[in-house]
């Protein structure tokens, strides 16, 4: 379960980074869900936003270099293509949680209609989606959340749509619904 105004915090981050996104700067948006849960069911209460350590993080550097470019392509030779959420960030975000009586469940991410954007013909041809890319599996299986979160972003006509699907950490598909909050 997600409440509507998590997933309107989220786009109202996504989509001013979206609308700036360009070939050479594939801009990530990403954030960490918070909540709580039963064996049943994942609350996701609130997000929490971090900085992108991909450039600054010696760990990130080396992982980039080392497994994600070898393993997923090129293009994430490009340092505006991934994120890695500063360690500082996570550790602020869990204490905040744990403060607030909630728990780190998951991640949010966006996908944009990178098919669109992009100059490069072999990737006009892989469009992105509310789908977990091998990327996303690699990555989701390593952290080990239990509620992993993909908003694809898309123009059409001037108009830019979205969808959300949530993933489990073995890239299984997760039944996303959203509940009202009391005021």
């Amino acid at each position: 379960m997600i409440c509507p105004q998590v997933v309107q915090r989220f786009l109202a981050t996504a989509l001013p980074v979206y609308k700036t996104l360009t070939a050479d700067h594939p801009l990530p948006c990403f954030a960490v869900l918070l909540g709580d849960s039963t064996p049943q069911v994942s609350h996701v209460r609130r997000i929490a936003f971090g900085a992108n350590a991909r450039t600054t993080s010696s760990a990130a550097v080396e992982e980039f270099a080392a497994t994600i470019v070898p393993r997923f392509g090129s293009a994430y030779e490009n340092t505006d293509r991934g994120y890695w959420l500063d360690p500082a960030d996570l550790l602020r975000i869990h204490r905040e949680a744990d403060r607030a009586g909630l728990d780190i469940l998951g991640s949010i991410h966006m996908h944009p209609d990178w098919h669109r954007i992009t100059r490069v013909p072999a990737e006009r041809a892989c469009r992105l989606s509310s789908r977990p890319t091998p990327m996303d599996e690699h990555v989701f299986g390593a952290a080990g959340w239990p509620v992993n979160i993909i908003c694809y972003l898309e123009q059409i006509n001037g108009l830019t749509s979205y969808s959300v699907e949530a993933w489990g950490p073995d890239g299984a598909a997760l039944k996303l619904c959203t509940e009202a909050v009391a005021a």
